[in-house]
């Protein structure tokens, strides 16, 4: 069940395509261990009730972790320097639902001059590796700064971001008390920056265009650029998964406990 419940993930699937898809390639059958002259592939409320047994226990976030820790087991060696970014994951902003309400668990937030509803996925990947060690979830109105402690690892001497974290310097090293702040500088109309200071902006995104990788994989690649379910948790367990999936990927290496 769980390898099933990987492919509707990988394949952006809901619970009863991921049945019917199942009867078709044979690689996917091989893969989740399915032998169609033994047993029928089990049904889309199975794998519903599969889904909630995870998101009821948040072993969605347990399973990110305990990959995170296999990969440290394996040889994994964390640098000293964190990319922390968000990206925002759409919802329906429509209220032609059964309850007439748009989700209140999802927020708007204006990004550019465009507004957004959805949720927020927060990320701290190494600098190094590109490999994600700390995720957490919100409303989409929630500033991408207010979640900085929650996505190092303590040990940070460097901390690479977008402008949204400048100025945080106080938080970074409440975390992380020997880290130096690396985020990019924020023109303003009537203070525009120094030539030097672009220059710097460049060498600090050459490094920052690695946390742009998981999100690649998330929203583009599994199709995870809009929300399935409502409210947050639910939606958060998933990200979780793909983020877990993610590394799995990124390392390409056989995994052992």
């Amino acid at each position: 069940m769980l390898r099933m419940y990987f492919v509707a993930h990988w394949f952006n699937l809901a619970d009863e395509a991921c049945e019917e898809f199942l009867y078709d390639p044979a690689s996917a059958r091989r893969f989740c261990q399915f032998d169609l002259g033994n047993e029928p592939i089990p049904d889309a409320t199975t794998l519903e009730n599969f889904r909630h047994l995870l998101e009821r226990n948040k072993l969605g976030e347990r399973l990110f972790a305990g990959v995170v820790d296999l990969l440290l087991n394996a040889g994994l060696r964390l640098s000293n320097g964190t990319i922390v970014d968000a990206t925002i994951i759409a919802a329906p902003s429509s209220t032609k639902n059964e309850k007439g309400e748009r989700d209140p668990e999802m927020s708007s937030t204006k990004k550019g001059n465009q507004w957004h509803f959805g949720m927020k996925l927060h990320i701290g990947t190494d600098s190094k590796t590109g490999l994600v060690h700390s995720s957490t979830v919100t409303a989409a109105n929630v500033h991408d700064s207010q979640e900085l402690p929650n996505l190092m690892h303590g040990n940070e001497t460097r901390l690479y971001g977008d402008s949204a974290y400048t100025g945080q310097q106080a938080n970074m090293r409440q975390r992380a008390p020997k880290v130096k702040d690396f985020t990019n500088r924020r023109g303003f109309r009537n203070h525009s920056l120094t030539e030097a200071q672009q220059l710097s902006n460049r060498r600090k995104s050459s490094v920052r265009s690695r946390v742009e990788h998981p999100f690649l994989w998330v929203k583009r690649i599994w199709g995870f650029a809009k929300v399935r379910y409502r409210g947050l948790a639910k939606n958060a367990n998933r990200a979780f998964v793909l983020l877990a999936l993610f590394n799995i990927v990124k390392w390409n290496r056989p995994l052992t406990s």
